[in-house]
């Protein structure tokens, strides 16, 4: 059977959907090549047509997944500012759905652990989130904007981590309070 020329790089494009949700969900090393094949709809012997290694797949992933979180954090500025922004971050269906959030928060900790190529792919995700909230802040710091982001990524890993609900949702609540804090942490100065 031939294949039309879009044929893989359609096949190709599924691959890395199905990757980024399932890493961000389940880890990055819990994920195994031959089961996201076949979530994807495929055999693990096509998987190497595609990607020359999983850390090839994961660092696209990483990218897919951080460019679906801009185009998203974009649209949600359209009605609002950083406040608007902070707040969306840090709502609970955020908080319940790993799988189509921020790869900041699902994998920072895993990629911490991974070779070169696959944190740099992600310092250059994640300096592309700093840039888009430093536009978001009236004095446009740099600065803030990591104090910021690093508060939110780290609330939502803490949120997710803990097994009472309650003390969930109260760290949200803190998490926006402290990142609220810091943009005015500027205008007080």
């Amino acid at each position: 059977m031939r294949y039309d020329k879009t044929h893989k790089e359609t096949t190709r494009r599924r691959v890395i959907e199905v990757a980024s949700a399932r890493f961000r969900k389940e880890g990055i090393d819990a994920v195994g090549v031959a089961s996201l094949m076949g979530d994807a709809g495929l055999t693990h012997g096509g998987f190497y047509s595609h990607f020359p290694s999983k850390d090839a797949l994961i660092k696209e992933a990483i990218a897919h997944a951080m460019e679906g979180s801009l185009a998203r954090h974009q649209k949600t500025i359209e009605s609002g500012d950083i406040t608007t922004f902070i707040r969306a971050y840090l709502r609970s269906s955020h908080r319940d759905h790993p799988e189509s959030g921020c790869v900041a928060a699902a994998l920072a900790s895993e990629v911490a652990r991974h070779p070169a190529e696959t944190r740099t792919a992600f310092t250059e995700e994640f300096n592309r989130l700093v840039d888009f909230i430093t536009k978001l802040l009236p004095e446009h710091d740099a600065a803030i904007a990591q104090a910021i982001l690093a508060t939110l990524i780290g609330t939502l890993q803490l949120a997710r981590a803990v097994s009472d609900p309650v003390l969930s949702d109260a760290i949200l609540a803190a998490g926006e309070a402290g990142a609220l804090a810091l943009v005015d942490s500027k205008r007080r100065d």
